[in-house]
């Protein structure tokens, strides 16, 4: 499991979008499988959970992202998980990483941005 999270200023659908053209592009084999959004009050809430098949290893990793937007602050969490290989013992094989630093670096880029 890789997890990356960090709180950014900024505009909650402007960010969401970049993440979400950043995760799609970032491969030929990566999968939004659903998404949920939900709005209480002035508090917005995404979730998006991708997979990707990795044909180095021939396995699927998967990454769940959550943002969450209250006026101009921005908290963005993504969880990669399933990446490895072994049914008692789960070797990783750095797949998750992989998904996971998409984000970072769609985040990083946004931060420098701003």
């Amino acid at each position: 499991m890789a997890k990356y999270e960090k709180t950014i200023s900024g505009q909650f659908e402007e960010v969401l979008h970049q993440l979400e053209n950043d995760i799609g592009s970032s491969g030929i084999t990566m999968n939004l499988v659903d998404e949920s959004d939900y709005t209480y009050g002035d508090t917005n809430i995404a979730v998006r959970v991708y997979d990707k098949y990795f044909m180095r290893n021939g396995n699927r990793a998967s990454l769940s992202l959550t943002v969450v937007g209250k006026g101009s602050n921005i908290f963005i969490s993504a969880i990669g998980a399933g990446g490895g290989k072994g049914i008692i013992f789960n070797f990783s094989l750095g797949a998750e990483d992989d998904m996971v630093a998409v984000v970072e670096r769609s985040v990083e880029g946004m931060n420098n941005s701003y």
